[in-house]
């Protein structure tokens, strides 16, 4: 798919195909569990949002959560974002980060951070994407 912003704003980033969520992927693919993998690809996004959407605990997952959400920003802003415009969610590499942003959102809501949640709820809609499309990867 050919990723324009139609809109004159930005233009979509797109994190590259080689980055840390690359090796994470391989590795789960392999068979290896998250907490394995994390050690392996620590600045993957999508191993963090994994941990986040498997933990029990609402301050574990938010602290995976965050971690992966951390780990994404910098990506981005290594991919050329300057905080704001698409994030396309159906560029694979993209979506370690909107996992791991939505994990953020779904465990801020439970330890009571309800504002947070719905920050980073409209952040998904600024990337160009939603809380449902994001939920939909996993």
């Amino acid at each position: 798919m050919t990723h324009e912003n139609l809109l004159g704003g930005p233009a979509p980033t797109l994190l590259p195909s080689d980055g840390p969520d690359a090796a994470a992927r391989a590795a789960l693919a392999a068979g290896s569990g998250p907490r394995d993998v994390v050690r392996v690809a620590p600045a993957a996004s999508l191993v963090w949002a994994l941990l986040a959407e498997r933990a029990d605990d609402p301050v574990a997952a938010y602290a995976y959560a965050r971690t992966g959400y951390h780990r994404g920003l910098d990506a981005l802003r290594g991919a050329g974002w300057r905080g704001r415009g698409p994030v396309p969610v159906d560029h694979v590499p993209n979506q370690g980060f909107l996992r791991a942003l939505l994990a953020l959102a779904t465990a801020a809501d439970a330890i009571g951070e309800t504002a947070e949640g719905e920050r980073c709820r409209q952040f998904l809609l600024d990337c160009g994407t939603s809380a449902d499309e994001v939920a939909a990867l996993g």
